[in-house]
């Protein structure tokens, strides 16, 4: 004889209304705001599955009662505490059907069915498994994929829980191919709109991968691009400094070649015995001060030019004890004067990790950049001294031979 439907309607009793209102004062003036999804909407939505369920498995009035009541309060210690909250949720409901003298051993049928929702919980009974149903219908309704963005966003405003797109739509699928509801109420109930979710996960799935891959082929692209951009910057600094190089080494030259004629010019004069000077200096030898100033400023401004085109190679300190030759930030693996120090062993090693990441190479070549700027430093600051030494030699001995001619006079 089929049962009839009088005794398989849901519990109506007056403490399953008592515990509704509560439940939602409770969450009204208590819950935390970032629970976007374990909300009373949620609770709300439990209590009606763990309703039709009851009824679709055909309980009796006073087991409906204690599901519906469990339902009500599995969440109530999310007012406290996220994790392991279905424990204080289960004192919760203890302390207050005590203050409505409900019986003992229904009270601890109540807290083993809100202990059953945790994920490490025993679900050995009936009406276990039909309240950890109704906590999972989630997954059988066409909303699921609504309640799952609340559900992650509340994990990130909680516990910090971030994830991408993807991640999330992997995670989710994951989810609904491995859980199995367990009451054939449940089963039954939700099995098509499982299915339905199950393909449609699929689906944003596969648009959301599809994205990333378009998003990540457009970075590639965006790369090669500022990677032409870099190696033009490489290019254009290693070539200005080249140029500047050459710039100082011909304005040493010259004015190497320019002191070098005097130099030799008043040597010759002033040495020769015979020279018509000679007698000059025997009568005014206060000339030998204008005279001696113009060697002194061609001596020091000759040989600060020299200093300045003579050739300068950095170089470095390496021991054999030190870390990988290659990602060493202060060695230059393109430049001669820091290879030679190396064996041929270590050089061809370092070279192979240059040629095997970009980043090392680009250091190398910036490395090499800054060696440049040191050395084209020191050579314009020599050039300054050596231009700033001639010019204010000419002027002290001008100023000399005037002061010497108004003498004479």
């Amino acid at each position: 004889m089929e049962p009839t439907t009088t005794l398989i309607k849901p519990a109506k009793s007056e403490l399953v209304k008592q515990a509704k209102a509560h439940i939602e004062q409770l969450f009204d003036q208590q819950l935390p705001k970032q629970l976007v999804y374990h909300s009373y909407k949620h609770t709300n939505g439990v209590a009606k599955e763990a309703a039709a369920l009851a009824e679709a498995s055909g309980l009796t009035p006073a087991d409906q009662e204690v599901l519906l009541l469990a339902a009500w309060f599995h969440d109530a210690g999310f007012i406290e505490r996220t994790e392991g909250h279905e424990f204080r949720s289960a004192e919760l409901a203890e302390q207050w059907l005590l203050e409505r003298n409900y019986p003992p051993e229904r009270i601890a049928l109540v807290k083993q069915l809100i202990e059953a929702t945790h994920r490490d919980g025993k679900r050995d009974t009936p009406l276990a498994e039909l309240l950890v149903d109704a906590d999972m219908s989630n997954l059988g309704k066409e909303e699921f994929m609504a309640n799952a963005e609340l559900l992650r966003a509340e994990w990130e405003a909680t516990g910090g829980r971030v994830f991408s797109n993807v991640d999330w739509a992997e995670y989710q699928l994951d989810f609904l191919l491995t859980h199995k509801f367990r009451s054939d109420a449940a089963k039954e109930r939700y099995k098509d709109q499982l299915k339905e979710n199950i393909k449609d996960q699929r689906k944003q799935l596969k648009k959301l991968e599809k994205k990333q891959k378009e998003r990540e082929n457009a970075k590639d692209e965006t790369f090669a691009e500022g990677k032409r951009g870099v190696e033009t910057m490489f290019r254009a600094t290693y070539s200005q400094h080249i140029q500047l190089s050459g710039m100082a080494d011909q304005k040493a030259n010259m004015m190497i070649s320019l002191n070098a004629v005097l130099l030799s010019i008043i040597i010759t004069y002033l040495g020769a015995k015979t020279s018509t000077l000679g007698p000059a200096f025997t009568k005014n030898p206060v000339l030998a001060i204008p005279m001696g100033l113009l060697v002194a400023t061609s001596l020091g401004s000759v040989v600060t030019a020299i200093l300045s085109a003579q050739p300068d190679v950095t170089s470095f300190k390496w021991l054999r004890r030190s870390p990988q030759i290659a990602t060493n930030r202060r060695v230059n693996l393109l430049f001669f004067g820091n290879f030679t120090k190396l064996s041929l062993d270590h050089f061809q090693d370092g070279m192979t990790e240059l040629m095997r990441n970009k980043d090392l190479l680009y250091t190398n070549m910036v490395t090499d950049i800054y060696y440049l700027g040191e050395v084209l430093s020191r050579k314009y600051r020599l050039l300054r001294i050596s231009y700033t030494i001639f010019m204010v030699g000419l002027i002290l001995t001008a100023i000399s031979f005037a002061i010497v001619l108004l003498y004479k006079a």
